[in-house]
């Protein structure tokens, strides 16, 4: 069945082709009876018409551009970068992170920003490191009959392998924006609807790890406000991606080429602001302490995240990175911060330093709720104080001194107001039975 399914499609797009060869009836003609291309005829000439475009196939163009980065490309990928961006742990056997050559930075601009069946891909850029530069490959899909030829050729950068010395690797990694859920999704059907095999490759998808950084810095977190609010990179007079897919169209219908070069341009753009933004992470993940005044990002995100990292891949990260993460989260609790000084009141208790500990919660729950959460993060310091007081320390009238003190708290949720509720009644028991008191 697939088989017969593939060679249907096959003698449907052939029949397409032969039928763009004959001239139609409805053909416009000039002053001299002639034929006139009209529409995407003009533009498949890519010499004559959009400069510097080569034919790869049945309407489809290419070329191949070298930009300059506003940042320095890494010579390595330190392992830290996987705290920022933990899709790198998928793609990293043995403990080895990829080199900067494997990388394969990908963006789509699509008929439609939605997704669906119907939305079709007309133009895909690719970008590489050379260097300190960054090679930008872009194929552009000049009208649907040609879509196959374009999918053919899209699918060939996937398996392109890095250029690294004794580099391993078959396949290169995947690096995009929000791309897991539209890009990637938006190949895999196309490559269905054309009866071909989508690829399959390693994905580092930057969406998630700048939210995790930025999003209490910025009104949003799309890789144009990225760009220019964080990197300081200027896009000044670049179009917006949403108005791709009416420039295509328009395109087709008249044949006119220079919104389409906009497009084309800012695709190459994106490329290039996608490989800014994770040579950004890759300088965070370096030096945590001394990127936070240049890349603006949520100190205290980031501190949490790199403990949390630490606590479930050890084996992963080694002492440098490690003792790192320790000094994030204690410059993080020395300012203050109600998140950080939780975690770290949890470590030091689980390292048996009760008093650092102890003293460490009792200083965030006389702070003032200048941060956001900081209400709901007392709660929970309030309860681990509870805790400690009654079942290590068994002082009884310290736990309830802790378990009245979060019951006045107004944030007070109902699930654990009963909690708490309960712990009361419990304590008070207890205080009420002197048996109960001397161990009895």
């Amino acid at each position: 069945m697939g088989q017969n399914l593939r060679a249907r499609l096959g003698r449907i797009r052939a029949a397409q082709k032969n039928e763009e060869k004959i001239p139609s009836e409805n053909s416009r003609r000039d002053s001299s009876g002639s034929r006139s291309p009209s529409g995407t005829e003009k533009a498949a000439d890519p010499d004559s018409i959009l400069p510097g475009w080569n034919q790869s196939g049945y309407k489809t163009l290419r070329r191949t551009v070298q930009s300059d980065l506003p940042f320095d490309a890494p010579e390595i990928l330190l392992q830290a970068l996987a705290i920022l961006v933990p899709d790198f742990f998928r793609c990293s056997a043995s403990k080895s992170m990829p080199v900067p050559g494997d990388l394969l930075f990908f963006d789509l601009e699509t008929t439609g920003l939605s997704g669906g069946a119907g939305t079709v891909a007309f133009l895909a850029a690719f970008g590489r490191f050379r260097k300190q530069k960054l090679e930008i490959t872009q194929y552009l899909l000049l009208d649907y009959p040609g879509e196959a030829d374009f999918i053919e050729a899209v699918l060939k950068e996937f398996k392109i392998p890095g250029e690294a010395a004794g580099n391993s690797r078959r396949e290169p990694v995947v690096v995009s924006y929000n791309g897991k859920s539209f890009d990637s999704q938006i190949l895999k059907t196309r490559c269905l609807m054309n009866g071909v095999m989508a690829p399959d490759f390693f994905h580092a998808d930057l969406l998630h790890p700048a939210r995790r950084l930025w999003k209490t810095r910025l009104p949003d977190c799309s890789q144009a406000t990225i760009e220019t609010q964080i990197l300081g990179l200027d896009r000044t007079g670049d179009i917006s991606g949403a108005e791709a897919p009416e420039i295509w169209f328009n395109f087709l219908k008249t044949g006119e080429t220079e919104a389409l070069l906009d497009i084309c341009e800012h695709n190459k753009k994106d490329i290039c602001g996608l490989a800014s933004i994770l040579i950004a992470l890759a300088e965070i993940a370096a030096s945590p302490l001394g990127t936070r005044e240049k890349f603006n990002f949520d100190f205290e995100a980031l501190s949490l995240r790199w403990r949390e990292t630490a606590l479930k891949r050890t084996s992963f990260l080694n002492e440098t990175e490690i003792s790192a993460g320790k000094e994030l989260l204690l410059k993080a609790s020395e300012e203050g911060l109600p998140r950080a000084m939780f975690a770290r009141a949890l470590d030091l208790l689980r390292e048996a330093e009760f008093k650092e500990g102890k003293r460490l919660l009792k200083r965030l729950i006389s702070l003032k709720n200048i941060h956001p959460g900081t209400a709901e993060i007392k709660l929970l310091a309030l309860r681990t104080l509870a805790m400690d007081a009654e079942w290590r320390v068994c002082d009884l009238q310290e736990a309830l001194i802790h378990t009245e003190a979060a019951l006045s708290l107004e944030c007070l949720r109902e699930s654990m107001k009963a909690e708490f509720i309960r712990r009361r009644e419990r304590l008070l028991k207890k205080l009420g039975n002197p048996e109960v008191l001397n161990g009895n």
